[in-house]
């Protein structure tokens, strides 16, 4: 049995200096109370109480890097809007670096305005472009990655694709072919427009529902060799180092070079799912820049990734509490 400590492990994270590469927004939330009906329309009228913002999309990967004690390099094209003021702003407010940001005048900051009231979501409101990005703006992006990869000495580099346009087939080939080059590892938290781009990376993680549109089929979460012998096939056909799909309620399952295993998920209050693939995806990443095996590295991701599921809203996993979980469910003993 080997048996890894955590603490150094954790203490580790500090060092490191992790790429996010992605599509960034705002989470705009619209707050009140619904007492009567519209008379123009049979629709709720909301009284308001509170407006905010947050840092969404890739960004709250930056977050959550950050919350793990690493430090997070933040890179992707928004408008050059109000709406980039404000998230300018926000980045400011939580110390994040902004170097790796472009703004161009051809793009829309990307907000997501939901419209809350007495804990029901009652709409939502899309303020983007998705269309991808130019190759001009590609070609600034590419540029400016290279600089960071230097500069700030990456360990990891997150694709964080959620289809708006930052992420294209020739910034993945490029920067896959720079990444292994210099032997950073690579981790994708992907989409369904790229998704069978994203060859050569070092960690692929989708979930259930993303797997199987990506690779044209119907399979049920219960048929476990059967997803066993697909995700390995396409691991391998993609040259894919190790692939994580989360399965909800089931776990999450990790296939790789040294076989697979499917890590049941944790006895949790489950409160809100928001946001728990950004976890998942940042604790892989530095996990996978401390060099821990691959089970090991989907333990970790898999407990932090239900730790936020306890917490209402779209928030970092706290790095002491997953520390003292991993101790205590033995996590790092393979």
């Amino acid at each position: 049995m080997s048996v890894f400590n955590p603490d150094e492990v954790f203490g580790s994270f500090k060092d490191f200096h992790i790429l996010v590469v992605g599509d960034v927004m705002i989470d705009a939330y619209i707050s009140g109370k619904v007492s009567r009906i519209s008379p123009e329309a049979p629709v709720p009228v909301i009284s308001l109480s509170k407006k905010e913002s947050r840092l969404g999309g890739a960004a709250n990967v930056a977050l959550n890097i950050q919350a793990l004690g690493a430090t997070p390099v933040l890179c992707s094209v928004t408008g050059d809007d109000e709406h980039r003021k404000v998230f300018e702003k926000l980045l400011k407010k939580r110390k994040l670096i902004s170097d790796g940001l472009i703004y161009s005048p051809v793009r829309k900051t990307t907000v997501k305005t939901r419209v809350i009231s007495q804990n029901h979501h009652l709409l939502r409101i899309d303020e983007e472009i998705q269309e991808p990005l130019n190759k001009s703006l590609t070609d600034a992006l590419l540029n400016r990655i290279n600089v960071l990869v230097h500069e700030y000495n990456i360990n990891a580099v997150i694709f964080e694709d959620y289809d708006k346009g930052v992420i294209t087939p020739e910034l993945i080939k490029e920067v896959v072919k720079l990444t292994n080059d210099k032997g950073i590892p690579t981790l994708v938290d992907p989409k369904k427009r790229n998704f069978m781009y994203y060859e050569g990376v070092t960690f692929f993680k989708p979930n259930f529902k993303e797997f199987i549109e990506g690779v044209k089929t119907d399979l049920s979460k219960s048929d476990r060799d059967e997803l066993v012998r697909l995700a390995d096939n396409f691991r391998i056909k993609q040259e894919i180092t190790m692939m994580m799909i989360t399965l909800s309620e089931n776990g999450i399952f990790i296939v790789g070079n040294n076989g697979h295993e499917f890590i049941p998920a944790e006895k949790r209050d489950i409160f809100d799912v928001s946001g728990a693939g950004d976890t998942v995806i940042s604790a892989g990443a530095l996990c996978l820049a401390a060099g821990l095996p691959e089970k090991i590295i989907a333990r970790v991701a898999n407990m932090a990734g239900g730790l936020v599921c306890e917490v209402p809203g779209v928030v970092p996993v706290d790095k002491e509490h997953l520390l003292e979980e991993c101790k205590a469910k033995n996590v790092f003993e393979i």
